[in-house]
């Protein structure tokens, strides 16, 4: 199954940039996914192409229009066709936080529509009418919506079969499903000692037991420092099991 992806943007030629290559160039190379940009001054009323406008009732700064937005998602369902059921996914500081669960969520999906917005803000119709799931990537503002929407892209286009030349390495990553809700370690690799910095004993003494303890507590120490508020849910969890456990 291949992942239809069709990105609504002022500026395709941002997203062009990142989806062309690395992963994600390889993942569209491979067939996995396709892209489809959509510029939406394209999709805007002649002679001008104006994609905003003043706010109703007033206020500082310009508001996306609805009717350019509209359009380019009319023409996608022209392309995929009327039964066609996508997750249309609109980038927000004020929508829900985005998470690794979301990631995996989307990626079981067939088609995914992204709106970018701009400006101060989009006509709140097309976010009644179009949207389906309304993220945001962090409790701050942008200029764009490209830069979110390449983020959560990525997020999920890296999970898609065939991808990753070693899907373990998604599994094991923070936030992975094989995470257990911590966050993942410190890694080495060659040279042995650099600038006077050594690797650790204990992963050059091939007990891999050992090596994997290390590891766990790695990413224990790691999520107890950086976010505790991730260690206290993984200390709860941990509570709720040997709860269970012990009857």
């Amino acid at each position: 199954m291949k992942l239809r992806i069709d990105v609504l943007t002022p500026f395709p030629q941002l997203v062009e940039a990142v989806v062309s290559t690395s992963i994600l160039g390889r993942a569209a190379t491979k067939g996995v996914v396709s892209y489809h940009l959509h510029s939406l001054f394209e999709f805007a009323d002649a002679p001008h192409h104006k994609i905003d406008d003043e706010p109703y009732g007033g206020g500082a700064g310009m508001i996306m229009k609805p009717e350019p937005v509209f359009r380019a998602f009319d023409r996608v369902m022209e392309q995929v066709g009327p039964d066609a059921a996508p997750r249309v996914i609109f980038p927000s500081p004020d929508g829900k936080p985005f998470s690794q669960a979301d990631a995996v969520a989307l990626a079981q999906a067939e088609h995914l529509v992204i709106i970018c917005g701009h400006y101060k803000a989009v006509d709140q119709r097309v976010r009644d009418q179009l949207v389906t799931d309304e993220y945001s990537i962090g409790d701050f503002v942008v200029t764009g919506g490209e830069l979110p929407a390449l983020l959560i892209l990525d997020a999920i286009v890296r999970l898609q079969e065939g991808v990753l030349s070693a899907r373990e390495s998604a599994d094991t990553d923070s936030f992975g499903q094989s995470s257990n809700g911590l966050l993942d370690g410190p890694y080495y690799t060659r040279p042995r000692e650099y600038r006077g910095l050594a690797v650790p004993d204990i992963l050059l003494s091939g007990n891999h037991a050992e090596v994997k303890s290390w590891r766990q507590e790695q990413r224990r120490a790691q999520t107890r420092e950086r976010r505790p508020d991730l260690w206290k849910q993984f200390q709860a969890a941990e509570r709720q099991v040997t709860e269970q456990e012990n009857g």
